[in-house]
């Protein structure tokens, strides 16, 4: 598959699990495609099967924040359209998924979709996505992924709580590890 994966590329847990999920893809054949305004801190430089596209978010004076969002849709518009992604999947609903919905919309009009997958990772459902003024975009954003999952049961119940989305199924996918190269084995020292 190609696959086109939108995070943020700080240091931070959802953006970990998202390159780390990208880079076992690619080591299992897929191609991957991470579109975001920097190169995510665990991407390596080179790898094979793994692309980085930035986002431009230009400078324009009428701006006091440049809209990061609507550059992100084009550019994943862009991107899907350049190399035929199959998928989107977007870590976190705002605004990730958001700019993936608006970037499909585009593609749809083009006569082409791609399939948005987008997973919860916290913050994005239990702090900003319920603020009064995102809420009602997050909750749409969620409604309209193809697939949405969570990385913890509590998560998944508090997305249904506090949005009761409307069919759609959030599935529960939790952080992982690779215990290759996490094996607690290895690292052991002998006790004297």
């Amino acid at each position: 598959m190609k696959i086109g994966i939108t995070c943020y590329p700080t240091y931070g847990g959802s953006g970990a699990v998202a390159t780390e999920l990208g880079i076992a893809l690619a080591a299992r054949g897929h191609e991957v495609h991470f579109i975001t305004y920097a190169q995510p801190f665990r991407l390596p430089s080179f790898l094979p099967r793994v692309y980085f596209h930035e986002v431009d978010v230009g400078r324009y004076p009428l701006f006091e924040y440049p809209p990061y969002d609507l550059a992100l849709a084009v550019r994943m518009h862009e991107v899907v359209r350049d190399h035929q992604l199959d998928v989107l999947h977007c870590h976190y609903a705002i605004p990730h998924a958001t700019s993936a919905w608006i970037a499909r919309s585009m593609l749809r009009e083009e006569g082409r979709d791609v399939k948005v997958v987008t997973t919860l990772h916290g913050t994005d459902i239990t702090i900003v996505g319920q603020e009064r003024s995102f809420f009602s975009i997050t909750k749409f954003s969620i409604e309209k992924s193809h697939a949405v999952t969570a990385v913890s049961e509590y998560l998944r119940d508090e997305t249904y709580r506090a949005f009761g989305c409307v069919g759609c199924n959030v599935e529960v996918i939790p952080n992982f590890i690779d215990p290759a190269l996490y094996d607690r084995a290895v690292h052991r020292f002998p006790i004297p």
